[in-house]
C-alpha cells in the first residue's frame, strides 16, 4: 500500500512541476493565457484525482473474489469515464475555459507515468541496444 501511494506522490509532484511549466511558457506565447492556464488545472486536477481513485479502487479489489473484483473495478472504472467526459463537456461550454489547456491536463498524469516508467525501465533500453547492434 505505501508503493502506491509513494507512486502517487511522485506522480502528482511531476505533473504539478509540468503544470508550472507550462504556465510559464503560455504566459509567453499566448495573448489571453488565463482561460488556458484554466483548462491546464482544471483537467490536471481531474485527472490527478482520477488517479488517486484507482490506486484505491485496485488496492481494494485485490482483497476481493476475482468475480467481484472485476464487477467492482468496472463501475468505478465506469465512474472515472463520466467524470472525464463531463470535464470535457464542461471545458467545451465555458468560455472561461480552454479545451485544449483541459485536454492536456487530462493526459497529463497518463503522459507523466508512461514516459517515467519507460525512460526508468534498464531493458527498456537494453532492447534498443541490441535492436541497434542487429542492424
Amino acid at each position: 500500500m505505501g508503493e502506491t501511494r509513494d507512486l502517487q506522490i511522485r506522480t502528482i509532484k511531476l505533473v504539478f512541476i509540468i503544470d508550472l511549466i507550462l504556465i510559464v511558457l503560455s504566459f509567453l506565447i499566448f495573448d489571453k493565457s488565463m482561460p488556458w492556464i484554466l483548462g491546464l488545472i482544471f483537467g490536471s486536477a481531474i485527472s490527478s484525482l482520477n488517479f488517486i481513485e484507482l490506486g484505491k479502487t485496485l488496492e481494494r479489489a485485490v482483497t476481493m473474489p476475482p468475480s467481484r473484483a472485476q464487477a467492482y473495478a468496472a463501475s468505478k472504472y465506469f465512474v472515472r469515464y463520466i467524470i472525464t467526459g463531463v470535464v470535457i463537456y464542461v471545458s467545451l461550454k465555458a468560455d472561461y475555459i480552454n479545451v485544449l489547456g483541459t485536454i492536456i491536463g487530462l493526459f497529463l498524469v497518463k503522459f507523466v507515468i508512461i514516459s517515467t516508467n519507460l525512460f526508468n525501465d534498464k531493458q527498456y533500453f537494453k532492447n534498443i541496444l541490441k535492436r541497434k547492434e542487429a542492424d
